[in-house]
Order: C-alpha cells, then sequence, then structure tokens
C-alpha cells in the first residue's frame, strides 16, 4: 500500500536566520508587559511593564533565534526578540532537502504584526510564492479580501489584534476547506505542500492598548518584534514509497527532529523514493496513489542475474504495448540484448544450464584453419544457440575440422571434392572401390538431401512428433481417388451415414500406423452417437494411400461437405472411400438436409 511518513515539527534542531537580534552590539533596555498567566494576583488591566536589557553575547540576557524552536515544553519562558525600532524583519527556515508542510504556528511574546506574510520557497531560496497574507485591514494593505467575508481568500485578519499583548498565536494550515486534496502525491498537492524554505516577513509593529494609559517608560522600548515559539508541523517527503526516514549530511542527532532522507519501499530509490531501484526499471515510475492507496511498485527487469541495472526506454515499453520498457545494462556472463537474453559473438549457450547461470554462454571452440571467416554476421564464430562453428567449402564436424564425405586434403581452402564416383581417403584423395553408397530397395524412396547454410543439430530441423504434413493441395500430380457421388435418396439413404457436416480442412498429418487430418466444424446437419460440437476437431481416413495422399481428397483451406461413419467405442469419426466428400455448395447442403429431413426413414 501507500506509505505515510509521521508527522513532526520541522523547526526541531533546525535554527531559524533573522535579520537582526536584541543585543547584537551592545547591551540593549526593553520593556514589556508580563504574560497575565504568569502574575500571582487577579488583574483586569495590563498590570506594571517591566524592563530588562538584552545582550546576545550574556547567555543569561540573550534572546537568539535558536530560542524559537528548542523545545518550548522545557523551556517555555525562551524566546527571540528583534533589535529595537526595527519595522521590517525576516524570518527564514533553511532545510537541506524537500519537505511537505501541514501547518505553522507562532506564538508571540510581542503583540502580533498588525501586517505580515508567509512565504514558501521550492528551489532553495531562488524564488518565494505566498501561503498567506495576515493584515489587520486586508483591503487597505493587500489589496486582498479578508477569507472571514470571503473563504478561500489569500489574505485573513483572524490573527492580527494586538490583544492579547503577549501569547497571541498566527496559525496556517496548509490543508484547509478551501485547498481540498484527495491524493496527497499528485502534482497539484505537491505544488501547495512540498518546501525547501519557509519565510515570514513581519511588515508593520502594532503597540499594545497599554501604553495610553499614562506610559512612564520610553515608548522605543517596546518597540521590538519577539516570538516565543516556532512550530512548523510536517513530514518528509517520500512520493508515498516510504515511512520512515534518516539524516540527510548532518552531523549530530537531535532528538525528535525529523529527517529528510526517505528509507525507501516499493523497489524505489533516491533521498525522496523519486526513481526505481537499477535493476527495477521495466514499467515508468510513479508516486504512491494516496487515495486508492496502491503502492504502484517499481517492477524488476527481466536480466536474467547477468546484469546489476537496467534502465527504462520509452520506444521499449511502446513496442511492447507498455508491458515491459526495461533495458539491461552492461550485460556480464558473455551475454547482450535488451534482457541478456543471448550470448555475445564468439560465445554459444549451454542448454544444459539455465539461462541465469553465470556459465550459460560458452566461448566457441572453432578450428581456426577450418571455419570460415565470412559468416552470416561478420562478428558470429559459431552458431549462437547450438556451437557449431561454420565451415570452408567441404570442411565438416561442430568444429570443422575434418573433411565432409566425398571431400579431402584438409587446409587453408578447406578441403578438395574427390575425384571419384563416392569417397576417397581424406588424406591422399585416393578413391574406394566399395559398395554404392545409398543402399534402395526397389520401390524405395531415395533420401532428400538437403544443402543447409550451417551443420544445424539434426534436432532443430525435425517435425514436431516426427510427423511429415502431406495434402492432395501440395501433391496434386500424386494423387488418383475414385470419388463417391450423389446419387439417388435411396443410394444415400441405404449408405446409412453416422454423421453429416460442413467443415474447413486445416491440415493432415501422417502418424505412421495412421492418418489424420484436422478439421473445423461449421454446420452439424446429423450426429450419431459421437457428439460433434462446432469447433477444431480430428477425422481419421482410412485409406491412406502410400503417395501421401488422403482418399477421398481433402484439401487444407477448402470448406467440404463430409458424411461418414463413426467409431463409438474410440469416439472417432471415420471417412473412408464409401464417405461422401464434395467441395461445400449451398444448393448440395441443402439437398442433403432435405433428404435427412423427408427421405430417410
Amino acid at each position: 500500500h501507500a506509505c505515510n511518513p509521521p508527522v513532526g515539527n520541522l523547526a526541531t534542531g533546525r535554527t531559524p536566520v533573522t535579520l537582526t537580534t536584541c543585543g547584537q552590539n551592545s547591551t540593549e533596555l526593553y520593556c514589556f508587559y508580563p504574560d497575565q498567566n504568569l502574575l500571582h494576583h487577579a488583574s483586569l488591566g495590563c498590570g506594571q511593564p517591566r524592563c530588562t536589557k538584552c545582550n546576545a553575547n550574556q547567555p543569561d540576557n540573550s534572546h537568539l533565534p535558536a530560542d524559537m524552536t528548542d523545545d518550548f515544553f522545557a523551556n517555555p519562558i525562551s524566546w527571540w526578540q528583534s533589535a529595537q525600532g526595527v519595522h521590517r524583519e525576516e524570518i527564514r527556515l533553511d532545510f537541506e532537502t524537500e519537505f511537505y508542510l501541514t501547518h505553522v504556528i507562532a506564538v508571540f511574546k510581542s503583540p502580533r504584526p498588525a501586517a505580515m506574510v508567509l512565504e514558501r520557497s521550492q528551489d532553495y531560496g531562488q524564488t518565494w510564492r505566498p501561503y498567506k497574507y495576515f493584515s489587520v485591514n486586508c483591503t487597505d494593505t493587500f489589496g486582498l479580501q479578508d477569507d472571514l467575508i470571503e473563504e478561500g481568500s489569500m489574505c485573513t485578519s483572524r490573527y492580527s489584534d494586538a490583544v492579547p499583548c503577549t501569547r497571541g498565536e498566527v496559525i496556517y494550515r496548509a490543508l484547509s476547506p478551501a485547498n481540498k486534496i484527495e491524493d496527497p502525491y499528485s502534482p497539484e498537492a505537491q505544488d501547495l505542500l512540498k518546501l525547501t524554505n519557509l519565510r515570514l516577513l513581519l511588515l508593520k509593529r502594532q503597540e499594545c492598548p497599554c501604553h495610553s494609559s499614562g506610559l512612564v517608560e520610553k515608548p522605543q522600548r517596546f518597540a521590538h518584534y519577539a516570538i516565543y515559539d516556532l512550530i512548523v508541523r510536517g513530514s518528509c517527503f517520500c512520493n508515498g514509497h516510504a515511512e520512515e526516514c534518516e539524516l540527510v549530511n548532518r552531523t549530530g542527532v537531535v532528538e525528535n527532529m525529523v529527517h529528510g532522507k526517505c528509507v525507501c519501499r516499493h523497489n524505489t530509490a533516491g533521498d525522496h523514493c523519486e526513481k526505481c531501484a537499477p535493476l527495477y526499471n521495466d514499467q515508468p515510475w510513479k508516486p504512491g496513489d494516496g487515495k486508492s492507496g496502491a503502492p504502484n511498485e517499481c517492477r524488476k527487469c527481466r536480466c536474467h542475474n547477468h546484469a546489476e541495472s537496467c534502465h527504462f526506454d520509452l520506444s521499449v515499453w511502446l513496442a511492447s504495448g507498455k508491458r515491459s520498457g526495461g533495458v539491461c545494462d552492461n550485460c556480464k556472463h558473455n551475454t547482450e540484448g535488451h534482457r541478456c537474453q543471448r550470448c555475445k559473438p564468439g560465445y554459444y549457450r549451454d542448454r544444459g544450464k539455465p539461462m541465469s547461470s553465470a556459465e550459460v554462454c560458452k566461448p566457441c571452440a572453432c578450428q581456426p584453419m577450418g571455419s570460415a571467416n565470412t559468416t552470416f554476421s561478420s562478428s558470429w564464430r559459431c552458431h549462437p544457440r547450438t556451437g557449431f562453428c561454420y565451415c570452408k567449402p567441404g570442411v565438416a564436424g561442430p568444429n570443422c575440422d575434418r573433411c565432409l564425405v566425398g571431400y579431402w586434403g584438409f587446409g587453408e581452402n578447406g578441403c578438395r571434392p574427390c575425384d571419384c564416383a563416392r569417397d576417397c581417403d581424406q588424406h591422399t584423395g585416393r578413391c574406394f572401390n566399395s559398395e554404392p553408397f545409398f543402399n534402395i530397395p526397389i520401390g524405395g524412396r531415395i533420401p532428400d538431401l538437403v544443402q543447409t547454410p550451417t551443420n544445424e543439430s539434426e534436432e532443430e530441423w525435425k517435425w514436431n512428433d516426427h510427423e511429415q504434413g502431406f495434402s492432395a493441395l501440395r501433391h496434386p500430380e500424386k494423387c488418383v481417388c475414385k470419388e463417391k457421388v450423389l446419387g439417388s435418396v435411396a443410394d444415400f439413404c441405404q449408405m446409412k451415414y453416422a454423421y453429416v457436416i460442413k467443415a474447413r480442412i486445416l491440415s493432415a498429418h501422417d502418424k505412421g500406423t495412421h492418418a489424420e487430418v484436422v478439421v473445423k466444424v461449421k454446420k452439424v446437419l446429423k450426429s450419431g452417437k459421437v457428439k460433434i460440437a462446432r469447433s477444431n476437431r480430428s477425422i481419421y481416413p482410412e485409406s491412406w494411400t502410400n503417395r501421401g495422399c488422403t482418399c477421398p481428397i481433402l484439401n487444407p483451406g477448402t470448406d467440404y461437405l463430409i458424411a461418414g461413419q463413426e467409431d463409438s467405442r474410440t469416439g472417432k469419426l471415420l471417412v473412408n472411400m464409401n464417405s461422401l466428400v464434395k467441395p461445400w455448395k449451398a444448393h448440395l447442403g441443402k439437398q442433403v438436409s432435405d433428404i435427412l429431413r423427408t427421405g430417410c426413414k
């Protein structure tokens, strides 16, 4: 299923950058109104202001940027404070990689700004885009409608009131009713949630309303921004392919810190699981589907254990009908091809070993003197499937190391033909006075001598199950059969045919002991005990001549009307010289149908 890493505080363990800090150059005096919750007595007013000093170089009096992101449970009253008198301040949090943001909370010690912008960058600070504008008056300050009036507006006045003067909150939620996202890994979701930097622009200070009541201290001593806590909730960004993350190029471990390097699953890789692992590029990478929960795992390439990586090739993917697009890289063990599925030139496949074996490809063992340099492919030394070598004229043997029968004088130019009617001595060329080479019985058949371009193994040229294909269509001059004709109704009925069908002849085979013809039954006019369906089945001619013909003649590719007997014991449909076999004609079919329906009683 699609995975989701846990959400944590992205600010933990990371120090914000600010434009100013109080007491940077010298000790500053500042004043503030105390937190009402910390007063020992209940007070309806603001209470008396308190004044103290700030010095960035004195630990007890410093208020540094890191104080915003420390543990707010362990240090509830630590804060960052700007220099006095600044109107525009910037707080920037830079991340070492991409993260997903869910929401931001800033808890102010000073009154909240009258105007402020929350921004994010997705390119490490080169460009910035606003998340939200905050203002006492959105229209006057930013020219935008207030989202209290117009839902979904980019500006709000909800968090810009000067009261409370301390511990006022500013909250931003990335996912709100206005920003509905069904799939958190879609491009739209990434555009909204993904960030590399976060920035708060504090644009306008405002005073606490208590200032108007008989102020004694100097007003400038209240003129600063101060923030107790900056909380940035989010998670590492893993495209739905990880549920935990680890350190990225950082030293030192801070407790509860959210790390940015994903521990990838689903055969993915990269800091954000943004690509497939090296050997898993057989289909395009996809993010996990956060809506349906589909993991969209990367699929392993079929490299037969001969490669450590592969790459996705769009043209291969499209050519396969979008089923497989992986191309193996740097095939090992003397293999080559998109899937390391064949042996390199100069090697042949050992059929005794599985394709995944490191020793599946053996080097060709060709005799240099007897093997030819010019073959079908100039780089082939032997046949890649059999290992048989390509021989010079008159040379034979798997390794091209001897002369063919009827040749002699093995050397650089191959072997020379014997100057004899038959074979000769391979070394001297002297003719043998022996019996004829072929001993052919009377009425027998002279063996076919087939010239082949290579010394293929005998197995590769055999028919399946040692069959030979025959048909009258191939050898019309051989086939003379006396055929049955459709005579009178009485003659037809007298034959008592067990079945009558319309069928197309697909192929004919000599099984040695019997013949078998494969047909496609198109129409069943009559059937007996043997059930006949409209599908492919075999019929068995009883008259199979020694000339390679079926009698009656059954030519492949032709539709016939066939009426014959059956063998109910074996379930076979038989054809013999008493069967009616005629090329199909519509009128012939109607004639036979009429006879079957009305004539034969």
